[in-house]
Parts: structure tokens; sequence; C-alpha cells
């Protein structure tokens, strides 16, 4: 169904757990495409919720069937669990409710494709929540590698490092390889967004947890990106779930700069090539480094102490809104993007075995 910019999407969110109250529901708020009329959450806390956001309906359950007042409701956003995604996803669909999804949006990719065909069949928006690349840090490194400052790309490196003791979801263990399927897609879409031809999957070597748990010590993966550009050049993600800190960066290498994007801080710093790496580049290094690094803290770390740093889910939203809303098509989050992230998560468990 076709409809005009003006009208807004009447929505209902799904799962009222962390992300969608500190960042869905937030975002829905602020965008005046949206109009939020209701909450639907397997706890309690649906009611307060509800009271919080002033919506018209709540309900009570885990799931999307015999819900009356879903008939008012153009669209559905997801933020349960993964293990969940499809079921609800196939259900909002032959509901004929545009989606909108947390990563990964299916278990396996039978289920993926089969989503896929069924958004298409039905004329539906299908979208996944792939924000980071929409995020001020990696917008700036995209526009530098347009412009073509960096020379000639030498390599991509994508490094993750998370202290289990920090804030995760009860339920990550029970997915395969734990943490690693959860989060992983971020480091997946950022990748193939940022490397300028096709990835092939050279090497796939997961370390078991020294914590007993399914999510491993450490996983890392090599890529061959062939570019016609920039010819092979090496791609790198490594992933270690037992470090001391937590920290994500994407760095690319190139003659002239190296780039690099603190995801968590949403900072992008530039270096320059330092030559012979005498006493003078030295320094200017360390103070490029810090002055970007502490300047950015003015406006990224201010809207994080506020709760308004969005990391790209604003463009994700306001993305949504307009395909759903128009017919357009969705780019970079829309169900074919995530299909081809979650294949390169199930080849690198698959390699692997």
């Amino acid at each position: 169904m076709t409809r005009t910019i003006g009208k807004p999407l009447k929505v209902a969110a799904v799962g009222l757990g962390w992300v969608t109250t500190h960042r869905h529901l937030p975002t829905l708020r602020e965008n005046p495409h949206y109009q939020l009329i209701g909450v639907i959450d397997s706890q309690a806390r649906v009611q307060t919720i509800a009271q919080q956001y002033n919506c018209t309906h709540l309900q009570q359950t885990d799931t999307l069937e015999n819900i009356p007042w879903l008939d008012e409701v153009d669209a559905i956003t997801i933020g349960t669990p993964p293990e969940t995604h499809y079921s609800l996803i196939k259900t909002a669909l032959q509901l004929g409710k545009h989606v909108l999804t947390e990563k990964p949006f299916a278990m396996t990719v039978a289920e993926g494709e089969e989503l896929v065909t069924l958004a298409k069949t039905q004329g539906l928006t299908l979208g996944i929540v792939h924000n980071f690349q929409f995020a001020s840090s990696t917008q700036r490194l995209l526009h530098d590698i347009k412009s073509g400052c960096f020379g000639k790309i030498k390599a991509i490196v994508a490094q993750q490092l998370s202290n289990p003791r920090r804030r995760l979801p009860a339920w990550y263990e029970q997915l395969p390889l734990g943490l690693f399927y959860d989060e992983s897609p971020h480091f997946f879409y950022l990748v193939s967004k940022i490397a300028p031809g096709s990835l092939k999957l050279l090497q796939s070597d997961i370390f078991p947890s020294t914590l007993k748990q399914v999510t491993p010590a450490a996983i890392n993966l090599q890529y061959q990106c062939d570019s016609t550009e920039f010819g092979t050049l090496p791609v790198s993600i490594n992933m270690n779930f037992e470090a001391p800190i937590s920290e994500w960066h994407l760095t690319v290498y190139g003659e002239n700069y190296l780039g690099d994007i603190d995801i968590f801080r949403d900072i992008y710093i530039r270096l320059p090539n330092d030559g012979l790496h005498t006493t003078r580049t030295v320094i200017r290094t360390s103070a490029f480094a810090t002055w970007q690094h502490w300047s950015q803290h003015f406006t990224s770390g201010i809207k994080h102490l506020r709760g308004t740093l969005r990391y790209g889910n604003d463009v994700v939203f306001s993305r949504f809104a307009e395909a759903a809303i128009t017919g357009c098509e969705l780019e970079d989050i829309g169900a074919i993007n995530a299909l081809s992230v979650l294949k390169m998560q199930h080849e690198a468990i698959g390699f692997h075995r």
C-alpha cells in the first residue's frame, strides 16, 4: 500500500527491553513520521512504558496473534531476543504490517530467505537495525574514503574487545556461539559497507571459552577483498570476548592516512602517514590523536551523557518510515542486506566446522 509522506506511520513496539526503551522508543518519539499507538511485551513493564509514552494500546503477551487493536497499526518494531525474531516477523508480515527489527533477523539462512520472499510477496517493507553505518563517525570515514584523500586503501581491520562483566542480555548464551551471533552483524555490515570490493573468507579461527561458556574466547576472521580500484587487500574481523576492557574499533589503512572509528564513543580519528617515524612525526601523531579524541567528546560525549546519542538509529528509522510510507526501496538496511550479513555469520561458523 502506497501512502503520502504527510501521513505518519502508526506503529506498535514489540519487546520492551533495553534496546527498545533506550533506542527505539526515544527515536520514534522524535520522528514526526511515526505515531506510536501501542506497546507489546510479555512482562508487566508494558503498563509503565505505555503510560510513559502515552500509548493508546498495550498488550502483555509474547505473540502478535489475537491482538484486536493491531488492525490500527501500519508497522511493527521488534526488540525481542534474536530467537523470537523469525516467528514475530513472519506473523507481522502475514498480518500485512511493515517490520523494522533488531539484528540478527533470523537464526538460519533458510529462515532469512523465507522472510525476504514473504516481504516481497506481501509488498511490505522489512528493515533491520544495522545502525552504526549511519553514525557520525562512520559517515565521516566514508566521506574521506570517497574523497580519495586516503589514497590507495591497503587494509581494513575491525576489532572488538568485550569485557564479559559489561552489561549484556540474559539470553545471549542461548545463541550459536553466544555473544558472537548477537553482535557480529555490526561488524559484518560495517566491513561490507567500507570494503571497496567483494569479500572472500580465507580463514576462521575460533578459540574456545576459558569461562565454560558457549561464547568463545575469541574469533579471528580473515578475508580477501578484491577491488577493481585498489587491487587485492586484506580485511580482518577480530573479536575477543574475554578482554579486560570493552572497545569496538574499525580501522582503514591508506597510503596517506589511517582512519579509525571508535564505535562506542562515535569518534572518528584520522592520522597522516608518519613517513620515517621520526621524533617529530611521532609527536605529531600523538597530538593529532589526542586532540581529535578529546575534542569530539564535547559533542558525542555530551550526547552520551544526556542519552541522546543515537548511533545512527535516527537515520535507520527515518529511512524505514520513508520506504514504508512511499513504497520506495529501503537502502542499506533492507532484507536483502540483512540476508547477506546472515550468510556471512553462518559462513564464519561453518568454515570453522
